[in-house]
């Protein structure tokens, strides 16, 4: 078997979550801000109120910046799958490009172009034509997103491809399944929802701000109502969709579920963690304490899980060591399989290069066990497990999160309505927070969802270490520097050029 250098992998994977990390730092505003422009300009030109015009030009300013830096970190991003994932890109390249190039021929030219309009044409072009390129950005923005959060679906739940033995790699096979699967619909609900929640957040940060400092009263009220609504009805979406996608993980990625929850032993009746401290001496298959504190609702574990209060939630050590009561196959006979499927495929490829009549019945024998082929490359069982403190804490600060965000739109809403929100400066003072505590939810969900499917690149598919290019660690450890500097440096640009954006304030009348 082929050996992997540890280094160059974390090295790699470190690079990844950097760069990926800092670009979703501009998509969720980008999505977000795109549809609240539509909104305020639709305003303007169904009532022709020179204030909406006003509102929407000062807050496309913003969208500007955000826009064109994310366009810079999704660049860097992309570059990767060939200099540090090649392999990846060889044995999921059919299946995973497919998306990524209708991304950028469809939606990403339908969102540059009609954004040159928006930006550019106020005094150029007709009030309706305008309108509409503002409603063309904003739903090229959301077409952009569908493409690149089917191919990360797909990753969590592969579906619509076939392995060829012939040339070691998956080709397509359904490209509309890969599209209609639940995983890829839930995927999207929640990652643009989120994103429209955080974009409120946003508007209602500046907003607060300039109600702290007695400017632009008018546009900062007029901001959080639309903002308010905008964000309340999107945050019930994220608990819906949060909710099923805990369900999918429960049905297609059972490991994940069980480091959100640190469950090590399965139960029937698995009570939910409200909030906990974990024993960091905790190691699969031993029998130490999981918490040191914990608050458990008890049976909603398993009506999250199963939709059944008495089901059974299969935990870590019943994932890694199998279970026969519940007829769950554990990662130690699954490894087995899979070097019986990996001895197989190397006897059937030698045979056929040799045009040795055995051949046949190699492939044979390799179909019958091709679907743990993956596991033949993990050292250990245990080494299937993720790093569970980082998914709970994870999970848990972003539910908390995704629970209060809905109450503070509410708040807001409700005294913007009253007209009394002035006399709030302490929620104004709050909301000032609203932005780092929106990114923060937004990145652990992220975080969660990659690193909960670790140690596999694609589920149960290719591991990571199998995924990488053969490169020197070092080599990767350069290249990680550099665009830690580069992306640092277009971050501190654009949070200069937005801070002086809104001192500025809108445009006079």
């Amino acid at each position: 078997m082929e050996a992997f250098d540890p280094a160059a992998v974390n090295w790699a994977r470190a690079q990844f979550a950097l760069t990926a990390m800092y670009h979703w730092m501009f998509v969720p505003l980008t999505l977000g801000l795109s549809f609240l422009l539509a909104f305020f300009e639709t305003y303007y030109y169904k009532t022709g109120n020179p204030e909406w015009k006003q509102i929407t030009r000062f807050w496309m300013r913003l969208f500007a910046v955000n826009f064109a830096i994310g366009i810079a970190t999704g660049l860097i991003l992309e570059f990767q799958f060939g200099t540090n994932w090649s392999n990846y890109s060889w044995m999921v390249g059919d299946i995973f490009g497919a998306p990524l190039a209708i991304e950028v021929l469809f939606a990403f030219f339908i969102e540059a172009t009609f954004f040159a309009v928006m930006f550019f044409g106020w005094d150029r072009v007709t009030p309706r034509f305008h309108l509409f390129s503002t409603w063309m950005v904003a739903i090229g923005s959301s077409l952009s997103a569908v493409w690149i959060l089917v191919a990360n679906a797909w990753m969590q739940r592969p579906v619509g491809m076939v392995f060829n033995p012939d040339l070691a790699r998956f080709e397509m096979q359904d490209i509309g399944a890969v599209i209609s699967s639940p995983v890829a619909v839930n995927h999207f609900l929640h990652a643009t929802s989120t994103s429209f929640v955080l974009s409120s957040l946003f508007v209602l940060s500046v907003s607060s701000w300039y109600l702290l400092k007695g400017r632009h009263l008018r546009l900062a009220v007029r901001s959080i109502l639309v903002a308010a609504v905008f964000g309340l009805l999107f945050s019930f979406l994220v608990i819906l969709s949060g909710d099923q996608a805990a369900y999918q993980a429960a049905r297609f990625q059972p490991m994940k579920l069980a480091a959100m929850e640190a469950l090590y032993k399965g139960e029937r009746g698995a009570g939910l963690v409200a909030a906990g401290l974990l024993n960091p001496d905790k190691k699969p298959g031993d029998d130490r304490p999981v918490f040191r504190q914990a608050i458990h609702f008890p049976y909603l574990l398993s009506l999250l899980a199963n939709r059944r209060l008495d089901s059974f939630v299969p935990g870590i050590d019943d994932l890694v060591y199998g279970n026969a009561e519940e007829n769950i196959v554990g990662v130690t006979e699954k490894m087995a399989l899979g070097k019986e499927a990996l001895d197989q495929l190397t006897r059937y490829r030698r045979a056929r290069r040799e045009g040795n009549e055995e051949a046949a019945a190699h492939l044979a024998a390799f179909k019958k066990v091709e679907d743990h082929l993956g596991f033949a490359y993990l050292a250990r069982a245990e080494e299937a497990v993720p790093h569970v403190p980082t998914i709970f804490y994870g999970f848990h600060v972003m539910v908390a999160l995704g629970f209060l965000f809905p109450l503070v739109f509410l708040l807001y809403l409700v005294l913007a309505l009253k007209d009394r929100i002035f006399r709030h400066r302490w929620l104004l003072r709050f909301g000032l927070l609203l932005v780092p505590l929106g990114f923060l939810a937004s990145q652990l969900g992220w975080v969660v969802t990659e690193m909960g499917r670790q140690p596999w690149a694609i589920h149960h598919i290719l591991p990571v270490k199998v995924a990488q290019s053969n490169l020197a660690a070092n080599t990767v450890q350069s290249t990680f520097f550099i665009f830690l500097v580069l992306l640092t440096l277009l971050f501190i640009a654009e949070v200069r050029i937005m801070f002086n954006q809104i001192r500025i304030g809108p445009e006079e009348k």
